[in-house]
């Protein structure tokens, strides 16, 4: 136990120094905790999730080539169109408009361009920016789990099939898109009336004694309405689209995609010894293609969807390429592209270290947690929340944690009855988006706070997480 504990403190070691370098560091100083454990204490490596990396770089290098198009650009013009049409109801258009463009993209980095315009609108209207800026902050994270290209949902279709819950990326966003939308609108509702009205607010009312002051923060209004945006930027957003709209069909109907011969182990068969007298186990015989009667046996494998989506995004991108006037270079210096990436290391450093942590201790994790999971499998939505604070990454928590969840006899449906908790970075304010929220918001509403967690994302982050969780694991309670 002791060692446990020595080792596992090496893995929040890691993770906690990575958080505190961010970006890349997350990533490349779980290496060295994962060095740690398998040179210094022999422990057997898990297994990284390439199936995850994979998906990511290809939805990201079609998100890239779209934003490197212009697309990004028309999408960011139609949100804020709607949005200064209706500046009086910002707090809720504002969540609205993140949430849809996270959905779309797969990323909530794709928001910086329209978190100013979100800010310029509320001050213009006597809105305290706070209100619609905090909560539009939350939304363009709470969407990860509602987009049928971002790690978080494909990870956890992928993960969910291998460990027996069949599932597809539509009945997850069947449950997850209600559920979020549901949790937006209730912390939306809190910050309707949040908060001070400037023309109450005293500190707010000082600052504007000051000239400069006043003119910085009614000055230097952010729009792209008067960007011209070419034929060739909507053709790419038109490809996007319709990419997401392929795979979602295939994921409905999957009959219709091609099947192929293969081998798999017998249930139940025991290792085989070669004429040499070494040993094979059943499936290292299907591994390596040997059909050998009472060990292995012919079969069909259908196209798996984690190699459609990947040559569905490819062959976008390409198109947007060849027909839409990209530039990939445009596209690698774009910050979708560059966030896609770091999301990359970051999942393949944690997940790696995580699995192999839990991977060589997954009979004690079930024999210390068991009862409290199995009496109450709810609470495993605790964990993730949890894990989610120290991490930064809902596709990193979903990659990490769920195949401990599903090793533990954690029902499928409950685990996507808990989808939404996997969202919990927003509680330490130190991710990207919500640190840039508090730049842009030229009021000064939208603040860190003196004590670090009485910042401005912290109720509507509790709020929408709570009511989310709360909603979708009702709806899979009836429908699964």
């Amino acid at each position: 136990m002791t060692l446990m504990i020595i080792q596992l403190l090496i893995v929040l070691g890691a993770l906690w120094l990575g958080s505190r370098y961010g970006s890349l560091a997350l990533g490349a100083i779980s290496g060295i905790g994962l060095a740690l454990l398998v040179f210094g204490f022999n422990m057997k490596p898990g297994t990284p999730p390439t199936d995850v990396i994979y998906i990511i770089i290809a939805a990201v290098t079609c998100a890239g080539i779209m934003q490197a198009s212009g697309g990004m650009d028309w999408l960011i013009q139609i949100a804020e169109k709607m949005l200064r049409k209706h500046p009086d109801r910002i707090t809720i258009l504002a969540p609205l408009s993140t949430f849809t463009l996270t959905v779309l993209v797969g990323t909530g980095h794709v928001v910086y361009t329209l978190m100013p315009i979100i800010c310029d609108i509320a001050l213009k209207k006597g809105i305290r920016p706070e209100r619609p800026c905090a909560v539009a902050s939350i939304a363009s994270q709470v969407g990860i789990t509602c987009s049928p290209i971002a790690a978080a949902v494909v990870a956890f279709v992928t993960i969910s099939n291998a460990n027996g819950f069949n599932i597809n990326i539509p009945q997850v966003l069947m449950v997850s898109i209600p559920s979020c939308l549901m949790g937006l609108m209730a912390a939306a509702a809190f910050s309707f009336h949040r908060g001070l009205d400037l023309d109450k607010d005293p500190e707010f009312q000082k600052k504007l004694q000051d000239p400069e002051t006043r003119a910085y923060i009614y000055g230097g209004g952010t729009t792209t309405l008067d960007k011209v945006i070419p034929p060739s930027a909507k053709r790419a957003v038109y490809i996007f689209l319709g990419a997401i709209g392929i795979i979602v069909l295939f994921a409905i109907f999957q009959d219709i995609l091609p099947s192929y011969s293969a081998i798999k182990a017998v249930d139940g068969a025991p290792d085989y010894t070669f004429s040499d007298g070494t040993t094979a186990s059943a499936a290292a015989l299907a591994k390596a293609k040997l059909l050998i009667p009472g060990y292995t046996e012919a079969t069909t494998e259908r196209l798996k969807m984690n190699i459609v989506i990947q040559i569905v995004m490819i062959a976008a991108a390409a198109f947007m390429i060849i027909f839409c006037k990209a530039s990939p270079k445009k596209a690698v210096a774009g910050p979708v592209w560059q966030s896609g990436m770091v999301a990359v290391v970051a999942i393949y450093g944690i997940a790696w270290l995580a699995d192999t942590f839990f991977s060589n201790y997954s009979t004690e994790m079930q024999t210390m947690l068991g009862d409290i999971i199995n009496k109450y499998n709810w609470a495993i939505a605790i964990v993730f929340f949890l894990v989610s604070v120290l991490i930064n990454s809902q596709g990193a928590v979903v990659v990490s944690m769920l195949p401990l969840a599903y090793s533990m006899g954690i029902p499928g449906a409950v685990l996507l009855g808990v989808l939404p908790s996997v969202y919990g970075y927003f509680f330490i304010p130190n991710y990207p988006s919500d640190i840039a929220t508090v730049n842009f918001d030229r009021s000064g509403t939208t603040v860190i706070g003196k004590y670090l967690l009485n910042h401005s994302f912290m109720i509507p982050g509790l709020i929408c997480v709570s009511v989310s969780t709360l909603v979708c694991y009702t709806l899979t309670s009836l429908i699964f």
